[in-house]
């Protein structure tokens, strides 16, 4: 990290290069336009919302990437440092921010600390499944953008206020959605990711995985959780989207439980981004799924 900052100072005097960065954004370039660098999709799609068609959203991590070991490159130096506005979930999620904020030379660069005010959760930084979160979450970089451009705070408060309806109506559906579930236990082929989701809703949850998408099951593991699948007579085993399946499809294969997705949203695919599928989009699509696997009306 040390070699990799003294590179990217260097690389700071070609500061006018090009933004190689996937930019995600049907609007057109201006120098008029405020500029949002993020880190993950939750807090791309949130600073999108907010800035509307007025505001340049960039995100970091490319589509589709694991972000909890993402390496940093020369150019996203140059990017963060060229904005306005630095956005990122938590210390917890992203380690590896430090490194670039250290290396930044834009005294004027507003960095957003999207966490701040929220309950972390030791050892899980998914903070934007739970939809409290997503109201402070939302409001942190609202708040940030108006700071930075003041003459346009009713615009960006208005499209605060339509997020913030949205946020308030998707809780509420998956609050009365759980309510009417026959199973009340999430039984998860992945890494540790929705401790937030369940503790708002009071579900219980069973993770295969530890809290690192790269972590391993041991044989015991998973042989005690293929016994209570069948013990308990689940039919669903969940699955995440970015980290290979083979440890729900093992499960899958033991039991005959099927399996379904549920997306801790740290990224999607590029084309989903790109053909404008939203945050809120994709968790009503988690709630479909768990409205099949917890038999929910």
């Amino acid at each position: 990290m040390k070699k990799f900052i003294a590179i990217s100072v260097l690389f700071l005097s070609l500061a006018g290069c090009g933004n190689s960065a996937p930019e995600l954004i049907d609007a057109e370039k201006s120098d008029k336009k405020l500029t949002i660098v993020t880190t993950l999709f939750p807090v791309y799609d949130f600073a999108k919302s907010v800035g509307g068609d007025i505001a340049e959203v960039t995100l970091l991590v490319p589509p589709g990437t694991e972000p909890h070991e993402y390496e940093p490159t020369a150019s996203d130096i140059i990017n963060i440092n060229n904005a306005d506005v630095f956005a990122y979930t938590g210390d917890f999620m992203e380690k590896w921010v430090f490194g670039i904020l250290s290396s930044v030379t834009n005294k004027n660069l507003e960095v957003v600390d999207m966490s701040e005010g929220t309950e972390i959760v030791e050892g899980d930084p998914h903070i934007w499944l739970d939809f409290e979160h997503d109201r402070i979450m939302v409001k942190n970089i609202a708040d940030a953008i108006i700071k930075k451009d003041p003459k346009n705070k009713t615009y960006y408060e208005k499209n605060l206020g339509d997020l913030l309806l949205k946020i308030d109506k998707i809780d509420y559906d998956y609050k009365m959605t759980i309510s009417s579930c026959k199973s009340k236990e999430i039984v998860y082929g992945g890494h540790y990711a929705f401790g937030y989701l369940v503790r708002r809703f009071g579900l219980g949850y069973i993770a295969a995985q530890g809290l690192s998408p790269d972590s391993e099951p041991t044989v015991k593991d998973l042989i005690e959780l293929t016994n209570q699948v069948k013990k308990n007579g689940v039919e669903y085993i969940f699955y995440e989207g970015l980290a290979s399946p083979k440890v729900a499809e093992t499960i899958s294969n033991e039991t005959g439980a099927k399996m379904l997705l549920l997306n801790n949203l740290e990224s999607l695919p590029r084309d989903e981004i790109e053909n404008g599928k939203t945050f809120i989009d994709a968790m009503y699509e988690n709630l479909d799924n768990i409205k099949i696997g917890l038999d929910c009306k």
